[in-house]
């Protein structure tokens, strides 16, 4: 998701046509005015099919979750709702064109999901299979949900549970244990370093970070830290839990940034320096 570069959204329909934009990935002259005499958001119905892609109206918009992006409209404490684009699970405001967000007091009216109109057709084609072994530079442990991460020289990885003294083996942590890709969550020291400053392990939460592999295209695949066998899950999106726990807002900066989620397949230790190789 990226921001359109330019925007006119002082308006409901502004807005709205913004945040589409945004969730398109499209450039902002590239959503029209939507069409007269027809209430928002249908306004923009016909153009959306031409795309294949429907506005879906959510049911209790004001505690719905969703992975990706979605469009939220807000009524702040004074004036009229405005569109927002929210992202994650738990949701937050990954992008406000108008501000609305900004000030205390601002509640979400109804919200809406851009979906594929047949799902069969919709997933973008898969990385090309990782060739390229990177390497550990930091392991992580958080005994809670909110404490501070301690960084370790080597871990205990528990197959389908974690990694030993981690929340999440526990059942302590943020989000429920034993599901598929709970146990262990990575993150790229190229990520870590394009913040300024670097982010903290307090604040990206991963349990690893690893320098010169392609975490995204791991998604689907085994691969293994040093002894230990792991199979990447899916793609450790941001949400409003790691906002929270964070010094800065991170979550609309680390949208398809955040990292991996894996399972662990095969028990061992893992060290800072094992190298992390695509299974064969």
């Amino acid at each position: 998701m990226r921001e359109p570069a330019s925007i006119a959204a002082a308006d409901a329909r502004g807005a709205f046509a913004a945040c589409i934009a945004a969730v398109l990935e499209l450039a902002a002259d590239e959503v029209p005015a939507p069409e007269p005499g027809v209430d928002l958001p249908d306004g923009w119905r016909r153009w959306l099919a031409e795309r294949s892609v429907g506005l879906v109206p959510v049911d209790r918009a004001a505690t719905f979750s969703w992975a990706g992006p979605w469009i939220a409209r807000v009524r702040p404490a004074s004036g009229s709702a405005r569109a927002v684009v929210m992202y994650g699970v738990p949701s937050g405001v990954a992008w406000d064109p108008c501000g609305v967000t900004s000030e205390e007091g601002w509640a979400i009216e109804d919200g809406f999901v851009l979906a594929a109109l047949d799902v069969a057709l919709a997933p973008p084609p898969r990385p090309a299979p990782v060739t390229a072994a990177g390497r550990v530079e930091g392991i992580f442990v958080a005994p809670s949900a909110a404490a501070v991460p301690t960084a370790l020289d080597a871990a205990q990885a528990l197959p389908d549970r974690g990694l030993d003294g981690d929340r999440y083996v526990v059942g302590a942590g943020s989000f429920p244990s034993g599901v598929a890709g709970s146990a262990l969550t990575l993150i790229a020291a190229e990520v870590v370093e394009s913040f300024d400053p670097p982010l903290t392990p307090h604040e990206h939460r991963r349990n690893v970070v690893t320098r010169g592999v392609d975490l995204d295209a791991l998604v689907g695949r085994r691969f293994a830290i040093g002894v230990v066998q792991c199979r990447g899950m899916r793609l450790c999106e941001p949400c409003a839990t790691l906002d929270r726990y964070a010094e800065r807002p991170l979550l609309r900066s680390l949208v398809h940034r955040g990292g991996l989620r894996a399972d662990i397949l095969v028990a061992g230790e893992m060290r800072v320096g094992d190298m992390v190789r695509p299974a064969p």
